[in-house]
């Protein structure tokens, strides 16, 4: 679509929603409006089933009522626009900005898209989640929304308002509530791992069945004890402290956002679910660990060994998983080698894999169907009979096989 086609089109909406002759409600469905400048525009009431406006700029638009039902707005723009009544069913918003936005009665239920062909409906893939990964809801008003099963992982709702809103088994590991109004909000069933509830009085929402974090404090002195003298290790060079020991350890829904565990040892260990955005991995050994429906946004994987590891569902956006440099242990400074890192036969179905560095990883025999890996680079990543999203992100691509290893060390 041309800008002569779009401003037409647009002007005939804004004749529509006047009553003028010759106006016609706006149908952007599947168009393509990447990145473009919509700022104050009135889309009230504007069908954009699955559009692309992924970067768009639409900064006090009025989009309410309006059809986004699977609408990419991954890093849009939104700030003070309003939204109140419109379906954002099954639509990515990661990194999406609504800061002092109007979302009353917004639906962000998963769904699917679904299209016509020759009359009968044809599935567009299946029902995903509305996905608001990391996105800014900062005093963002929410009331009577329906975000049921929606994805809100390291999402920011501070200040926001969230009166009598539905975020029934909704995902928010990581997210933030601080300060946030949630008199009547139901949160039955949801993953609350992680998630900051600073001044967010919750003795006024409905809490039953929810899934809380366990903190490092109620874990038990031993495992506390290894995990500080884990970091002495590893700040000291190895000179001080002991590296970590917790293969086969039940850490599930366990909060270690920001550890560094480099260089552990956590074979077979049980992480599931649990809140561990910017941890430090660093050539630690995963292998055979269940790290299911965890959140390592942002983590540091780099040379691990991940083999045969289950991470499945789990959230791996911006993730460090190419090889690591292999340091002097003396003088900590490079020895112009690298440590891959390996993925051999690991369960990544479902993974959020969006931004994440995957250079030169071995991924043979890796299971990825259904994984998001827009954005993924999968530079000289090893793939032999790995078993791939449908849609697979261009320029993906096999390459000549490296030396791997199972060692874990850090200098």
């Amino acid at each position: 679509m041309n800008r002569h086609q779009l401003a037409e089109i647009l002007n005939r909406h804004h004749q529509w929603l006047n009553g003028q002759i010759g106006g016609q409600r706006a149908n952007l469905t599947f168009a393509n409006l990447d990145g473009l400048d919509l700022v104050g525009r009135n889309l009230r009431g504007a069908k954009l089933t699955g559009a692309r406006m992924s970067r768009c700029r639409l900064t006090d638009a009025n989009l309410a009522e309006a059809d986004l039902f699977g609408a990419d707005l991954d890093h849009a723009d939104l700030r003070g626009s309003d939204l109140g009544g419109s379906t954002l069913r099954g639509a990515r918003l990661r990194a999406a900005n609504f800061t002092g936005a109007n979302l009353k009665g917004a639906d962000l239920r998963h769904g699917s898209l679904v299209a016509t062909e020759s009359g009968w409906p044809v599935q567009l893939g299946r029902a995903k989640a509305t996905d608001l990964t990391g996105a800014v809801l900062h005093r963002a008003i929410l009331t009577d929304a329906d975000l049921s099963h929606a994805v809100l992982h390291n999402a920011d709702l501070t200040a926001a308002t969230l009166i009598n809103a539905n975020f029934t088994k909704a995902r928010l590991n990581g997210a933030s509530l601080a300060g946030a109004t949630v008199a009547g909000t139901i949160f039955s069933g949801a993953d609350l791992i992680g998630v900051n509830l600073g001044e967010c009085d919750m003795s006024v929402a409905n809490i039953t069945n929810i899934r809380v974090s366990k903190n490092p404090d109620t874990l038990g002195l031993e495992l506390q004890r290894k995990i500080f003298e884990h970091e002495r290790w590893i700040e000291s060079g190895g000179r001080r402290g002991t590296r970590a020991e917790l293969d086969g350890a039940e850490l599930v829904r366990v909060d270690l956002r920001g550890v560094d565990l480099s260089g552990a040892s956590l074979r077979g260990a049980c992480l599931g679910q649990s809140a561990l955005s910017r941890i430090r991995l660093v050539m630690a050994d995963l292998s055979g660990a269940n790290l299911e429906d965890a959140n390592l946004i942002a983590a540091d994987l780099s040379g691990a060994n991940l083999s045969y590891a289950c991470l499945r569902g789990a959230d791996l956006t911006g993730c460090q998983l190419g090889p690591a440099d292999i340091r002097d242990p003396a003088t900590r400074r490079s020895g112009g080698r690298t440590w891959a890192a390996n993925l051999l036969g690991t369960d990544l179905r479902q993974a959020q894999l969006c931004g994440s560095v995957l250079i030169s990883a071995n991924l043979t025999q890796a299971n990825l169907e259904d994984a998001d890996l827009d954005g993924a680079n999968l530079t000289n990543a090893r793939l032999p009979r790995a078993r791939l999203p449908e849609s697979r992100p261009s320029g993906l691509r096999s390459h000549r096989s490296h030396a791997a290893s199972t060692a874990a060390a850090l200098g």
